[in-house]
């Protein structure tokens, strides 16, 4: 049960300030409006997306159910991996709780909205990222948290062989 306490307060967490952050930038900037935060590297910039990553898929006419059911499935894969990890798997519980979180802010963006807002946006000098949000942001380190423990897992099974 403390592992279901431990995803739903990361979820809620993640979710709450995924949604916040992006209401506060929708309500308090103008599209393409851009804060210089640190010069020559971050700034906040208001911009939407239609598309997944590098707004993958941005001009497709049937992106938008696509996009919504890939997330919704994986919602609940998601949830059923978590269920199958054992107590002691405390990592891939927080990282699978990230994932879970980021999917499910963007989500509720593409069925409000039908596009995500996007405003973090990372730079060097005339090279940008593509912008992102926090369910992004939550969605990768979740992935790296758990490419992590998959390969500290496969390391510890490798010793209990030997």
């Amino acid at each position: 049960m403390r592992r279901w306490t431990i995803f739903s307060s990361i979820a809620i967490i993640g979710l709450v300030v995924d949604q916040l952050t992006k209401q506060y930038i929708d309500r308090s900037m103008r599209m393409f409006q851009s804060i210089p935060v640190i010069d020559g590297l971050f700034n906040i910039t208001y911009v939407r997306n239609k598309g997944a990553a590098f707004s993958f898929l941005s001009h497709a006419s049937w992106r938008l159910p696509f996009f919504i059911a890939i997330s919704a499935v994986a919602a609940v894969v998601i949830v059923i991996a978590f269920n199958r990890l054992r107590d002691n798997q405390r990592m891939a519980q927080v990282s699978l709780a990230m994932i879970f979180s980021g999917a499910v802010g963007n989500l509720i963006d593409r069925v409000r909205q039908g596009e995500v807002i996007d405003f973090l946006d990372v730079y060097w000098r005339t090279h940008h990222w593509p912008a992102f949000n926090v369910a992004d942001s939550l969605i990768c380190v979740g992935v790296a948290l758990l490419a992590l423990d998959m390969l500290r897992e496969e390391q510890r099974q490798k010793k209990t062989k030997s």
